[in-house]
Order: structure tokens, then sequence, then C-alpha cells
């Protein structure tokens, strides 16, 4: 079929029109939606920044939920084009991967001033904004003081064989295991994995793992602090016979895993996701770890009253934006335990 001239700019105007209405709904999409944030961090944790923060300044904020890992991958698969504006993670692996790929942008020196050197990386590409310590959560009624391990490496040996459990496929105990391998190096930590394989029950998570010893099955487990107190401050029907162990002494054990935030250098709302990350490292997102039910660690200001102030944790000095996920992966998965 012939097309004249006239029907040919008759069509290329249509085309034209096309893709300047789809180009507008898309951003109009966009800014619809407001800052995007990839959130692997807790849900509700989350949800009490955002509303705060939206409460304070106006700006709208949509949460997409994920897992530390499978964002850090899907944001360096996205590159420049990734529609997130923030990335918040429960450990610091995740985050290092992403600075490695070198998709963040500089942290405004405002908010790194708000946050204690120990509890951000060096680089300031981002920065910590809740922790988490590790701890032994025990079955007490099997248990007493003098019999726990003095260590978290003691956990290795054959006289724990089929008493303790962990969850090890989960990025919460792979951080863990990233600061053993930072503190004690390659070879202890193969030694410490082999043990782990041959000694533990594998669990599909924390709160599994401690039902574990509330129920008897094993006499302990490898768990965050948190999952203890927040059952507590329920019913305590997955906790009333457990109690808990502090390693403390600078032990691997007594690692203190930190949550980051950072800004992808691709954000179209580069200085309201600045904003927001200022926000939730200063005093109003601090507040909602203080005076809220996450449980998780404030690293700028009080903690909530009922957890361990971290300066009595005595933890092990770690550099949270050199915890080398994709080695630990590789030795958890030649143990035999991925």
């Amino acid at each position: 079929m012939k097309i004249s001239a006239k029907h040919t700019s008759a069509f290329a105007f249509a085309a034209m029109l096309l893709t300047a209405t789809t180009l507008a709904g898309g951003a109009n999409a966009q800014e619809a939606e407001g800052l995007v944030v990839y959130n692997a961090q807790h849900e509700s944790l989350t949800n009490g920044w955002v509303e705060g923060f939206t409460k304070e300044t106006g700006i709208k904020v949509t949460v997409r939920k994920g897992s530390d890992m499978q964002f850090a991958n899907q944001l360096i698969q996205e590159g420049s084009a990734s529609p997130a504006d923030v990335f918040l993670t429960e450990n610091s692996p995740a985050m290092s991967l992403v600075d490695g790929a070198g998709l963040f942008a500089a942290v405004d020196k405002d908010t790194l001033d708000q946050v204690p050197e120990q509890y951000r990386p060096a680089d300031g590409m981002w920065t910590g904004i809740a922790a988490r310590t590790t701890v032994f959560a025990y079955d007490k009624t099997k248990l007493t003081e003098d019999k726990l391990p003095k260590s978290m490496v003691d956990l290795q040996d054959a006289a724990w064989k089929g008493r303790w459990g962990a969850a090890p496929a989960g990025a919460d105990f792979q951080a863990i295991v990233a600061a053993f391998l930072q503190l004690k190096g390659e070879e202890a930590t193969k030694t410490w994995l082999k043990g782990l394989k041959d000694n533990a029950t594998a669990y599909k998570g924390n709160s599994v793992a401690m039902k574990a010893v509330n129920a008897g099955e094993v006499e302990g487990a490898i768990i965050y602090h948190y999952y203890w107190f927040g059952d507590q401050a329920k019913t305590g029907e997955n906790s009333k016979n457990v109690a808990l162990h502090y390693f403390k002494n600078e032990d691997p054990g007594a690692f203190v895993s930190v949550s980051g935030g950072g800004v992808l250098k691709s954000s179209k709302h580069p200085k309201e996701a600045q904003a927001f990350l200022k926000w939730v490292a200063g005093k109003g997102g601090q507040a909602v770890l203080k005076d809220g039910d996450s449980f998780e660690y404030a690293i700028n200001g009080d903690a909530n009253a009922k957890l361990v102030p971290l300066a009595d944790l005595h933890a092990p000095k770690v550099e949270a934006s050199t915890l080398d996920s994709k080695k630990v992966v590789e030795l958890m998965t030649a143990a035999g335990l991925l």
C-alpha cells in the first residue's frame, strides 16, 4: 500500500504524540511514587521511619520490599536505570556490594557527622542507621551460666555436636560469618564452618532457631538479640524457656552488625533522598528505634531501655565496609552449608 506524504506526516505526528504521552505518563508515575526506597530492613521499622519523615517534610515515599542480597544484586543489574533513590539493609555486606559497584552517591557530611565513626564506612558512601548484636540464645531449663560456651569458637568443638542451631542460609548469619572471617582469617573460618556443619542443626531463620531452643530441640542457637526481645514484648510463647548469653570480650560472637542506608547515584530525587537518609540517621529516625518495638539498636543516641547498652557489649572492632560477602558464600558453599 502506498502512503502519501500527508499520511506520513500524520503518522509521524501521532508517533511523536504517543511518545510524549508515554514519557509524561512515566514521569507522572514516578512523581506519584515520590522517593522510592528499596527496603531490606524489617517492614514495620521502615514504615515507622517513612511515616515520621513524611509527616515532618511532606515528602511522599514508596517502599519496595525485598532482602539484602536480592536488592543488592538487583541494583547492580539495574545500574543507572534503577528506579530506586535509597537502599536500606539489615546488614552491611549488601551495602558493600553496591558500594563496590560504584552505585552510591556520597552521603552528605551533615548526615555522616550524626553517626559515630564505628557505625559508618571510611569512604562515606553509605552510613549506619541501626544495629543488632549476635547472641547465643540458650535453653535456661537445661544450661546454667557455667555450662555456656566462653566463645563462639567453642561451638566448633565435638562437645557441642547436636546441641546447637543456626540459620546459615540467611543474610543475618552470613554477616556474622563475614565478621568471623575478618577477625580470624580464612583458615580459622573454614575450621569453624566445618564445626558448624558437623555440630549444628540448620533452621530457616532466627525466629525458627529460637523456637527450636524454646521447644527443647537444641540447647542453644546463634541469633540476633532482637528476636528474643520482640517475642518477650508480645506473648513470650516462643521464648519462655530461653535466655540470652552475650559473649562480650571482643569475641566474634559479640559482633555488632550495622544496618546500612545509602543514596543511589542514579536517584531522580537526590536532594530528597539525602534528606530522608539524614532523618533516619538523625534524631527523628533514631527515636523510632529507641521508643518503638523493633528492639534494634539506635546508633545515634540512647538505645531502647530494655537492651544491654551498646558500650557494654564489648564488641570486636569490625570494618563494616570490608565484610566480604562473596568470600563468605564461597566458603559456606564449600563447607556444604549453602
